[in-house]
């Protein structure tokens, strides 16, 4: 028996559904309803880049215009219903997920202390005792309070002294916790005094969260391949989530399908067997204009989002200036269920505006009028997440497009 085919425009309204991208932006924005939205999403990336705002806000003021970026800390510090850990980046996570995370902080306990030995300096492991008294007997602390006399070397950024290396162990492998950020610094404090209890209990069994890990991670892209899964959280190896589809399969639990490409290849996933009900369910993606934090969950994986959507999107921070294609920090717009193009911005808050550098849209796409007011009335609503008064656009921002 041939395996089902989903389309590529029901492959895209589905993954789009999925990422809370198919509907239009609107809705609460705090509390229990912005809860609501990261579990939906699984987890939310966070990112130091605030040249309009900072990723974390930029991926939830997408789906819901009315967030800003007070509706977060409540309940990532007071209410402690998202903690900060590690998926394939640092991200804001559910609270409930944290017990599958245990799995994850035993098997980082060697593993990052074979691969920081070969990038760090020595004397960090000797450092654990004396990080964990500090902090238990005086409270939080950020890097920059512990090491003193400790120096860096001469490697860059992330040539960190002892006690930083150190704290920063401690908080990946599960003993320390972010119970705070001042700026954009963290603050660590113990697990215990910042996870709430019933997080904190036994650890679950391994097959156990491998089945949790896969299972939502499933849920959460609508369709993928064992290595896409195993990708979603990092909690579990790729060869556990081979293992899992493969039982899964045989089980009826999942069922083999072919999805198309963007460019008409086929890609083989597997999915739940009632998937092309659920795409043909799947509301149809609303025509309203939005751009999109290069660390949306719906382009993170960049090769995925090129399969489904065609658009090929490198972020150039690290690409000397003389060398970029379009620019430091650039956007992706969504239209629909189409990427439409990319656009180089940045708010200027001295100056009380945002700037608008440059758009490309992509092959095929027209910028009529109608196109260019919709960005026009997105570039107006991300002024307002970004605290600034106007918009500005350079001479010539609007683009040719680029081919290949």
């Amino acid at each position: 028996m041939s395996a089902p085919i989903l389309s590529n425009p029901a492959a895209r309204r589905l993954f789009l559904d999925r990422h809370a991208l198919a509907e239009p932006p609107a809705g609460p924005s705090k509390g229990a309803d912005l809860l609501a939205l990261i579990e939906r999403l699984g987890f939310v990336q966070v990112d130091s880049i605030n040249t309009v705002a900072r990723a974390h806000d930029m991926i939830l003021f997408a789906r819901r215009p009315s967030y800003r970026a007070a509706h977060l800390r409540p309940l990532l510090e007071r209410d402690r219903q998202l903690f900060e850990h590690w998926t394939h980046d640092a991200s804001v996570i559910p609270a409930a997920f944290y017990p599958h995370w245990k799995l994850r902080f035993a098997r980082d306990r060697e593993r990052l202390v074979a691969r920081w030995k070969g990038w760090q300096r020595d004397g960090f492991e000797e450092k654990f005792d004396e990080v964990l008294e500090r902090i238990a007997a005086q409270g939080p602390v950020s890097s920059t309070d512990v090491g003193e006399g400790e120096t860096r070397g001469s490697g860059g950024w992330w040539d960190w002294h002892p006690s930083k290396t150190a704290l920063e162990y401690l908080w990946r492998t599960g003993a320390l916790a972010v119970t705070r950020r001042e700026g954009f610094r963290k603050l660590y404090d113990l697990a215990e005094r910042v996870l709430p209890p019933h997080h904190l209990g036994p650890e679950p069994d391994p097959e156990e969260t491998v089945d949790w890990a896969c299972n939502a991670a499933l849920d959460r892209l609508g369709f993928a391949t064992s290595g896409e899964i195993a990708a979603f959280f990092e909690t579990v190896t790729p060869a556990e989530a081979r293992d899992w589809c493969a039982a899964a399969l045989q089980r009826g639990e999942i069922v083999e399908l072919v999805v198309e490409g963007a460019d008409g290849r086929p890609r083989r996933c597997v999915a739940r067997p009632d998937v092309l009900e659920q795409a043909a369910a799947a509301p149809e993606p609303t025509g309203r204009l939005r751009i999109l934090s290069p660390f949306d969950p719906a382009l993170r994986d960049r090769k995925r989002a090129e399969r489904l959507f065609g658009f090929r999107y490198r972020i150039e921070v690290f690409v000397p200036e003389a060398k970029r294609v379009y620019g430091y920090y650039v956007f992706p717009v969504l239209e629909g269920d189409q990427l439409v193009g990319r656009i180089d911005m940045k708010a200027w808050r001295d100056a009380d505006l945002l700037r608008v550098r440059a758009f490309w849209p992509e092959v095929g796409v027209k910028m009529g009028r109608g196109r260019v007011q919709r960005l026009e009335a997105e570039l107006d609503r991300m002024a307002r997440l970004a605290g600034v008064g106007r918009v500005t656009f350079e001479d010539g921002w609007l683009r040719e497009t680029l081919e290949g």
